[in-house]
């Protein structure tokens, strides 16, 4: 048995979206179902190099009852965040690596890039919230941060919602520019303000910020928001008054209120247990009404889940394996036992 090495090309080029969609979504399912096990993120705090390692298992399967595909996938990806890395050492701030194992005997079937798989399950993640929280017909879409992240939530979206025109901002204007020449022979593309970003049909806030940038008087009244940046307790990119007024959907609750957009204000008392609608996989599997005609803002909460990367990285050995790609290595020596 060999073991798959995919590096960042191999698993872009394994991931299609819509498989990745469904994948998450039926990750989001799994886990309401209780067929998921996702400990806690571990973290390992690195003050002296100003930096932190942050470990996420996750186990789950996927149950169709309605005569398709059944599978079960487990792996741990570990990540880091390492501010200072780009201007000291010429990498990325965030590295991550995936380790996706066979559940029934632990054989690690692959090894990936966790980087490019994070910002793909990202993605995937706020259009699987996007198909059931927005309005049917959202044409426009806002994107507030024009990092690395962006990217997949524009191609992600689209691929649930008939998007033709998209606002970028960033506070780096050459960034916004790179984003608009990535797209601009597909859509109808421009660099703009935070506020017409925020009155799209739908937006995606995609920023490191501390205190909010998004206005509630910015928002259109039927506007549905991913709220993507805030992964680390004090980050807030949405002001208060916009989580008050919304539909608030979260991915995790011991995540969101620890790490997540509504962190700050429910350490502060501001939201509370019942500010919450729903978690993201009451709304996949039925319990809980995704958007009705009498919502309007609706937001989802995501800090980015294990049970997400196991998920996306079940597609990416699925599809690497079709195509034989990537790289076979005996990892175990195994290989001809």
């Amino acid at each position: 048995m060999h073991t798959l090495l995919l590096d960042s090309d191999d698993v872009r080029a394994n991931a299609p979206m819509e498989e990745l969609i469904s994948a998450v979504e039926d990750a989001f399912g799994a886990y309401q179902r209780g067929d998921a096990q996702m400990p806690a993120k571990s973290y390992i705090d690195l003050p002296q190099y100003n930096g932190d390692f942050r470990s996420m298992p996750a186990y789950l399967r996927v149950r169709d009852e309605t005569g398709g595909e059944e599978w079960d996938a487990a792996g741990v990806k570990w990540v880091n965040v390492h501010p200072d890395n780009r201007a000291e050492y010429g990498l990325p701030t965030v590295l991550g690596t995936m380790i996706y194992s066979d559940p029934k005997n632990a054989f690690p079937l692959a090894i990936m890039d966790g980087r490019e798989l994070t910002m793909l399950r990202t993605g995937a993640a706020a259009a699987v919230a996007t198909d059931h929280l927005a309005v049917t017909d959202a044409a426009s879409l806002g994107i507030v941060g024009a990092g690395v992240q962006s990217y997949t939530q524009l191609e992600a979206i689209e691929a649930v919602r008939p998007i033709e025109e998209v606002v970028v901002s960033d506070v780096d204007a050459e960034r916004a520019a790179e984003f608009i020449d990535q797209f601009e022979d597909r859509f109808e593309i421009r660099g703009g303000s935070v506020a017409e970003a925020a009155s799209c049909d739908v937006l995606s806030t995609v920023t490191p910020v501390e205190s909010p940038i998004v206005d509630r008087e910015m928002v259109g009244e039927e506007t549905h928001i991913n709220a993507i940046g805030a992964d680390a307790a004090g980050k807030h990119e949405l002001a208060n008054e916009i989580l008050l007024d919304a539909k608030l959907v979260i991915d995790d609750y011991e995540q969101t209120t620890h790490s997540g957009e509504i962190n700050v204000p429910y350490s502060e008392g501001t939201l509370t247990d019942a500010d919450i609608y729903s978690s993201l996989g009451e709304i996949v599997t039925g319990e809980k009404t995704g958007r009705t005609t009498e919502d309007g803002i609706t937001v989802f909460d995501s800090t980015g889940l294990a049970i997400q990367d196991v998920a996306a990285a079940h597609v990416v050995y699925t599809a690497a394996r079709e195509r034989d790609n990537g790289t076979p290595f005996d990892l175990l020596g195994v290989a001809d036992s």
